[in-house]
């Protein structure tokens, strides 16, 4: 059975169409309008190898907040689609990731309850015309809206572009884990309660 979630969500602030192929290859067709979004939307897909189509509209004019805010959300919303009842599925995930001197982590659970627990100080700081503080935004839609646990942080970096897209990268690296089908729970939920 397909692992694929679609969702179009629109909004007064902005308009999102999302396709998410769990069992993709890593292609990406992003156009988000903001385009370091759409760099670490990128290494999502590519790293986590998964499909993903993000197509976006917002109002940019005011700022990147609604857009970055509104993809997370509608990622997460088609994860949750794509992952069903969540029979077989390994549930966990977790890695590291550096880019040159920075280092990122990501460990995420598909439990059934949405959590982010966030460390990166970012707060003030941009890369472009990008706040970086809408980074924690972003993963706390997924997590929300994906019924999912994540724990993202920057160990060490310099480079703010090299520390975002090192958690970026990382959180792909713990989604592949954690997406996989485990044939060893084919037919069976991943939890001891019997349900997520």
């Amino acid at each position: 059975m397909a692992r694929v979630g679609e969702v179009v969500r629109e909004t007064k602030e902005t308009r999102v169409d999302v396709r998410l192929d769990l069992d993709g290859t890593g292609k990406a067709d992003l156009r988000s309008g903001v385009p370091f979004l759409d760099h670490m939307l990128d290494q999502l897909a590519r790293h986590g190898r998964f499909d993903l189509r993000v197509h976006a509209t917002g109002d940019l004019a005011i700022d990147a907040h609604h857009t970055t805010e509104d993809v997370g959300i509608c990622l997460g919303v088609a994860l949750d689609r794509a992952l069903g009842d969540r029979r077989g599925l390994a549930r966990f995930g977790h890695a590291y990731a550096p880019l040159d001197e920075a280092l990122g982590f990501c460990c995420v659970d598909f439990s059934g309850r949405g959590f982010l627990v966030f460390d990166a100080p970012f707060e003030g700081a941009t890369v472009g015309a990008f706040p970086l503080e809408l980074v924690e935004d972003f993963f706390q839609a997924v997590a929300v809206n994906s019924r999912s646990t994540w724990h993202v942080q920057s160990v060490r970096g310099r480079n703010l572009h090299h520390r975002a897209e090192s958690i970026f990268k990382a959180s792909a690296l713990a989604l592949a884990q954690a997406i996989a089908l485990d044939p060893r729970r084919a037919g069976e939920v991943p939890s001891t309660k019997g349900a997520l």
